[in-house]
Parts: C-alpha cells; structure tokens; sequence
C-alpha cells in the first residue's frame, strides 16, 4: 500500500495531500511533477495554476521576454549618445559576461526554491532570521516595480515603432506625444486579450514567436551585411564618442552601459512562471542560463553589424523617423518597403514580448499578494477558476502602465528614464537576493539542495555578481545628458524613492502585521 503524506496549506487553510510513487498528474494535480508537488509542499504553497510549459516552451518564453538583440535595436540611441559605436559594441560585451555571473547566481536560487516569488522568496529563506521579514518584503516591492516598469517600456517602444512606420509611409505625418501615448494602450489592449482569453495558448504562442525571434536576426542582418554601406572596422571598434557632450569620455561610456544593462535585466523572468512550469527545479535554471548565452550573443553580433551599418551616427540619432534603426533599415534597403517589412517584423516581436512581460509581472504580483505583502492582497491574490490565471494582477498590471504612459504626454525623455527606474529596481532585487546567498556561504551555512548547484565556485561567482550589480546601479540614477532641464531629468530617483517610502509607511502601518515572509510557509519535507 502507498503512504500518503498529507499536509495543511499554512497559506490558504485548503488540505493537500502528496502520495509517494502516484501519477504525476495527480501528485501536482495541474501537470507537475513528484519533484514540483514536493517543492511546493516544501514552500507551504498550493497549487493553483496549471504546469503547462515544457522545457522548450519556457525557453521560448525567456527568449521572447528578454528579446535581446530587438532591444539593442531599440535602445542604440543611449548607447550611441553615449559612448559611440566602439561604446556600444564593448560596453554590451562587459554588460554580458558581468550578467553571466548574475544569471548563474540567480538560477542556483531558481532551483533551491522554484516559486513565483522569485527574489523576495529567496531573500526570504536566506537572509538572517534578525532581518528576512524586512528585507524580503521590500524586495518585493522593488521587484513588482521592475516589472511594472518593464511592461511600460516595452509598451513604449513598440509604440514608438508603430509611429515610426507611419511616418516612415506618410511623410507629411509628425509625430505627437498623444498618439504615442494611445499607441501605448494599443499594445497593451492586446496584451490584455493573449494574457486572459488566450493565456492557456501562451506556451504555444511564444513557442511559435520564439521561432520568429531566430528567424528575424537573420532576416534583418543578412541585408544589413549584404546592402548596406559599412564604416571601416578600425572606427568602428575604436572610436569612442561623447555626443552628449559631458566633458569626460569614460564617464560617457559608462553611462551608456545602462542601455545594455537594460537589455539584461529581467533575465530572471522564468523564475516567476515557475509555477507553470513542469519539472521546475531541473528546467527553469537551464533555460535562464541558455537565455543569457543565446540571447546575448545574438545581441553582441547584432550591436557589431549595427554599429558597421549606422554611418553617420549624429544624422541617425536625429532622424525624423523618431526610432533610429528604422532610418538605417531605410537607408540600407533604399526603399520604404524593404524598411517597413523589417520593421513590421521587428514590431511583432516586440508586441509579444510586452505579453509575456505582462504575464510574468503579473504572477510576481500575485506571488506578494499571496503572502499579503501588498494592499488588497486578497484581491490580487485571486486566480481565475475558469482561465487559471491572476486576471486581477493583469487588470493592476494594466492600470499601472495605463497611468505611467501619462508622463509620455508631458515628456518623452522623461518617459524613457523609466528603463532607469526599472533597471534600478530590479538591480537592487539581484543585488540583495545574492547578498543574502553569498552572507550563508561565508558563514559556512548549509543552503538547500539544488538540480543546478555551482559547487565551490559558488562564492566567487556570488561575489563578482555583486560588485558588478553594485557599478551598475550607481549609474541607473545619472541623467543622459549634463545640465538637463527640468523635464530631461532623470527622474528615476524619485520614483525609486516615492516607492521605497510608500513600501516603509505601508509596513509600519499594517504589513508588519500581516507578511510574515514566504520562510514561514515552509516546512522540512
């Protein structure tokens, strides 16, 4: 006769059993696995959502989310502003291989505890018991900010693309702030439909956009290697420029290391579906860990044939087009056609990796509601009984973005240093998740088993993680360009601090009450 483990839920009260050796389907009762039932056993959490991405599929998600040699694309602008093409092109590959070090610390923790929560989830089973409440549900604020912001980015330059086609067919057409904003929403009514009505086709769908991602690096770079007219090699390696005039070439280039941080970041988001992922543990580290190789090598080569191809890069960041690499699409093709395909191409790729952001930050929001670190938790903590999905955190994760496209009516510099704000948050996110593994190591603490374990280069990775985490962030904060006006500042301080102390007055009015942190859900299983 089997043995049958049975456990109460500390988080929803509802009784769960655990049958050693019993089906798969119906140890997890959603498409788990015995390892998935066991560590949510381990976590005090039930499952609500269904298992159903596989290990391709997730990898698929992870490529789409990141999308990292579009973003490149995307946000040349900064880089080139800052640093030149030689700026742009070694500033990304110091960018990729500091975030290897990160990728590989975060995707240990992914496999010691696979939960939505993610980072606060970790900070909360390894900080030191004197301090795990705190840091952890501030962590978790900082992390729902990440998130919420990205969606807002993405949305933004999908939006910008748009606007930069119908510019690019419709010359007479100037480009105004509101229709930006209205694009905004465009983007994000759509990602509304995929994450509610289609949300169990989701794996499929960025399985089946994943393979577009792949095909359209070689769609868009075959023509800019073959048409287009390239810059000598020796200037395009070596030619650091200061378009921002700052006065101090080094400290240009580094400032423009926040454009391909900000094409790393996020990195972890397969963590924050690990709830919908089959065999957890084992899969989502490894698909973390391909998404930072492959992504990222996609991205240097597409940074290089960029720079080769941009010519003169001031006339570029000037465009009237508004969105760089759509003029140089233009001007390597020659034609409107052959731009607007590459761009339109470049659009679906981009409208899709807004869904999956959505999808993601809408289950790291659900994850802190589950353990009540937000108001309302119970609201956002809901999952739909018929769409298995946290629709009230989408609906949240809309209205948030809905109100952040605002700024974009007043200014768009103003509006773009939301990548600053998210990058910021989600660096402090890294930053303290691996600061709490890295205090456990070098106090010689046991840490919990783990399908993807570093071993004895543990620390060191840890450690190089965080010295690189913290050069990163002290920049996130700087404008992107000196003596800014008013509404070219970098506001991203402020939102950082309006969030920490909303997070701080929060806490001492009720959360202190009410988070205890996920650590206290947990059991020895």
């Amino acid at each position: 006769m089997m043995e049958t483990k049975t456990a109460q839920s500390n988080v929803e009260g509802d009784p769960r059993y655990y049958e050693e050796g019993a089906p798969d389907s119906l140890v997890a009762g959603k498409g788990g696995t015995n390892a998935d039932s066991q560590d949510m056993l381990r976590m005090g959490k039930t499952q609500e959502t269904r298992r159903t991405f596989r290990s391709i599929t997730i990898l698929g998600f992870c490529m789409v989310i990141l999308s990292t040699w579009e973003a490149v694309l995307a946000t040349s602008v900064f880089a080139l502003s800052n640093g030149g093409t030689a700026g742009l092109i070694w500033g990304y590959l110091i960018v990729m291989v500091g975030f290897g070090f990160v990728v590989a610390s975060l995707a240990e923790m992914a496999s010691m505890a696979p939960t939505a929560g993610g980072q606060y989830h970790w900070v909360s089973e390894f900080a030191p018991p004197s301090c795990q409440k705190f840091l952890s549900y501030m962590v978790g604020w900082l992390g729902v900010l990440g998130w919420q912001t990205a969606a807002a980015t993405v949305s933004y330059l999908a939006g910008k693309q748009i606007q930069g086609l119908i510019k690019l067919n419709n010359p007479d057409y100037t480009l105004k702030a509101w229709h930006g904003t209205l694009l905004i929403w465009l983007v994000l009514a759509i990602c509304l439909i995929f994450n509610t009505f289609f949300s169990r086709k989701l794996p499929l769908i960025e399985g089946v956009i994943v393979l577009l991602h792949v095909a359209g690096f070689f769609a868009v770079i075959v023509p800019l290697w073959v048409m287009s007219d390239r810059t000598s090699s020796n200037q395009v390696f070596t030619l650091f420029e200061d378009n921002m005039m700052w006065g101090n070439l080094p400290l240009a280039v580094i400032i423009g290391l926040t454009g391909a941080s900000s094409t790393f970041v996020g990195i972890e988001a397969g963590a924050h579906m690990a709830e919908e992922v089959r065999n957890a543990a084992y899969v989502i580290p490894r698909a973390m860990m391909w998404t930072w190789l492959g992504n990222g090598l996609l991205g240097w080569i597409m940074a290089i044939t960029f720079c080769f191809c941009v010519g003169d890069t001031l006339s570029v960041l000037l465009t009237e087009l508004g969105t760089p690499f759509i003029q140089v699409f233009l001007n390597t093709t020659g034609s409107k056609g052959g731009a607007t395909g590459l761009t339109v191409l470049m659009l679906v790729i981009a409208i899709f990796a807004c869904v999956a952001v959505m999808a993601t930050n809408s289950r790291q929001l659900f994850a802190f509601a589950r353990d009540g670190g937000v108001p309302f938790s119970n609201v956002f903590s809901k999952v739909s009984p018929t769409l298995e999905v946290p629709v009230n955190s989408i609906y949240m994760t809309l209205l948030f973005v809905l109100l952040l496209s605002l700024i974009n009516l007043g200014s768009a510099v103003a509006f773009m240093q939301v990548i600053s704000l998210g990058v910021a948050a989600m660096l402090t996110s890294y930053l303290i998740s691996i600061g709490c593994v890295t205090l456990k190591r070098l106090r010689g603490e046991p840490l919990l088993p783990s399908k993807f374990d570093l071993g004895r280069f543990g620390l060191a990775i840890n450690i190089i993680a965080i010295l690189f985490l913290s050069f990163c962030w002290i920049f996130t904060f700087f404008p992107v360009a000196p003596h800014p006006a008013v509404a070219d500042m970098n506001w991203a301080s402020l939102g950082y601090g309006v969030v920490i102390i909303f997070a701080l007055v929060y806490y001492v009015v009720r959360a202190r009450h009410v988070y205890r942190g996920p650590v206290e859900y947990v059991r020895k299983v």
